[in-house]
């Protein structure tokens, strides 16, 4: 089993930044297997949707550092995590910016970095990025169609899409990991799973909140993945080549055991062998704290 933790990125967290370095390079000489980041832009203050099925956004989600400048820093300090994102919205962004930025980590890391990629939750950060909140599925197919092209292709051939233009170009550099960095997707709504079974690589399901004696591996991760797989098939890929990374995400209830418990079950019961544990609603605990947490779970799970 393969376990990660996400980066130093939110809340009290992000205001300790001299420390995101130690952190990312202890987390390495622990034992973490892949380090992560999310990705917001603001907190409503009167949100018309929520996060995680609450009717607020919590504080932690009001400050954040840049998901690139995180995972460049961490980049520059580790040599064998793998450097994953759960999730970046993709729609927000231009795809070749975004392809730039993407190929740009996987280069200065020699080839680590797990792109997940999703449409988000939060319709006012659609309207803070100037992006209309209903064309959120149609930009993530166009944007994953010209990362295809970018990091496969050379010269890239002429893009005249629904929302994005660009002539036919040269566009470098590629990144180190070849054809492709993997591309996940979340495979939550049933068109996120029909997107995922065409395009992805695997999955990016959650586990929030999380509580050991309420947690169903069957649930959360297996039938997801399992669908996802039987949608693939009919589409003509083969099913065994899509996975799955879990994320857990321990409120400030959760003990050590219960985080370890979830990863064990996970491992025992799924067909799933890497996830990685998020620190957003332990971001009032600071990073010594969050690094106690990860020594503290990864001696319960190896």
């Amino acid at each position: 089993m393969r376990i990660g933790f996400s980066l130093p990125q939110y809340g009290a967290m992000a205001q300790e930044l001299s420390k995101l370095a130690d952190f990312a390079r202890q987390a390495e000489e622990l034992g973490a297997d892949s380090l992560w980041v999310g990705d917001r832009v603001l907190a409503a203050v009167n949100p018309s949707v929520g996060y995680g099925g609450m009717d607020t956004i919590p504080w932690q989600l009001h400050t954040m550092l840049d998901p690139f400048v995180a995972l460049s820093v961490a980049a520059s300090v580790t040599e064998r995590a793998l450097l994953g994102t759960s999730t970046l919205i993709a729609p927000w962004y231009s795809p070749l910016l975004l392809a730039r930025s993407l190929t740009g980590v996987d280069v200065v890391s020699g080839g680590r970095l797990i792109p997940g990629l999703g449409t988000g939750w939060s319709p006012e950060e659609y309207q803070g990025v100037g992006i209309p909140w209903e064309e959120r599925g149609a930009r993530l197919d166009e944007c994953l169609d010209v990362l295809e092209a970018v990091w496969t292709t050379e010269p890239v051939a002429q893009h005249n899409g629904r929302h994005y233009a660009f002539p036919a170009a040269h566009i470098g550099p590629k990144p180190v990991q070849r054809p492709r960095p993997p591309v996940y997707l979340s495979g939550f709504a049933p068109a996120s799973q029909r997107r995922a079974a065409r395009r992805a690589d695997g999955i990016l399901p959650v586990a929030v909140p999380v509580r050991g004696s309420a947690f169903d591996p069957a649930a959360v991760v297996d039938r997801p993945l399992q669908q996802v797989r039987r949608m693939a098939e009919a589409e003509g890929r083969d099913p065994a080549g899509i996975d799955a990374i879990l994320r857990i995400n321990p409120t400030s209830e959760s003990t050590v055991p219960e985080i370890a418990d979830i990863i064990l079950r996970t491992g025992d019961e799924t067909d799933v062998d890497h996830v990685f544990v998020d620190f957003v609603y332990l971001a009032d605990q600071g990073v010594d704290q969050a690094l106690g947490l990860l020594r503290r779970t990864l001696e319960l799970t190896r």
